[in-house]
């Protein structure tokens, strides 16, 4: 992974949608709508975000956030929501008004805050992607194959990675990957959840109003056996920590 180049810098956000088509999409015509995770606080990372929303911490010049919206913007996504409660203003004056932003008075976890943004997000299903990780852009495009997997309302789709293409994570894996793309407990190879998900939105009715974790969705999904996973075929780069964050400057430096 020595040596992987970042690429040059992500494109503005205006671009324009490359008209593509994909099956169980309620428009088929258009990416789905994007909702980045961008609420947290992110103590791991401090001291550099006691001054600085995780989101916007640079790696290599690139803030987090505009990182994850390039892997996104490789494949044709144009709407982009993201929710913020910690050092909100600063998110909002970064992208002038050129972000849609659902804020937080208190915290709502990764599920409550997707829940909260819904009526932002105009196509179902929707990508969840968190924003503290991210790939090299030009090694992988697999948000193709995870609309091509998706199943419609009750699936979910997952991104992987497998251990060896990862860095900055503590854990082995978080869950096991059957030939079939069945995502499993301890059936398969194991492999990390890569911090992007495709979903619908009926999966939200029902859940609290409040603050809840997506990962409930993804737990539900599994029992169902609904849960479905795609690979990612590049280096992974999880900026947890200011170790983590060295380390993937280090990575991706020419």
């Amino acid at each position: 992974m020595d040596g992987v180049n970042p690429g040059p810098g992500t494109p503005p956000l205006d671009i324009t949608a490359i008209p593509r088509s994909y099956p169980h999409m309620t428009e088929p015509t258009r990416f789905p709508d994007v909702m980045l995770l961008a609420a947290g606080h992110g103590t791991r990372l401090r001291p550099i975000t006691e001054t600085l929303p995780k989101p916007l911490v640079p790696v290599a010049g690139i803030p987090l956030i505009e990182r994850i919206m390039g892997n996104a913007r490789a494949e044709g996504a144009t709407r982009f929501v993201a929710n913020a409660h910690y050092r909100a203003d600063q998110l909002l004056a970064h992208f002038g008004g050129l972000l849609k932003v659902s804020r937080e008075d208190e915290l709502l976890g990764t599920g409550g805050g997707v829940k909260r943004a819904l009526p932002m997000l105009h196509s179902d299903p929707v990508l969840v992607m968190n924003t503290d990780a991210f790939w090299p852009p030009e090694n992988d495009k697999p948000i193709a194959r995870m609309l091509a997997a998706y199943a419609g309302a009750g699936h979910v789709v997952l991104l992987c990675v497998h251990p060896r293409n990862a860095t900055g994570f503590a854990r082995s894996h978080d869950f096991c990957l059957a030939p079939n793309g069945a995502v499993t407990r301890d059936y398969g190879a194991p492999v990390i959840y890569a911090g992007v998900a495709l979903l619908g939105k009926s999966l939200f009715d029902g859940t609290p109003d409040g603050a809840f974790s997506i990962n409930d969705l993804f737990e539900a999904a599994l029992e169902r056996e609904s849960l479905h996973g795609v690979v990612l075929d590049a280096p992974w780069f999880h900026v947890g920590d200011p170790a983590a964050l060295a380390e993937a400057e280090r990575r991706l430096a020419p």
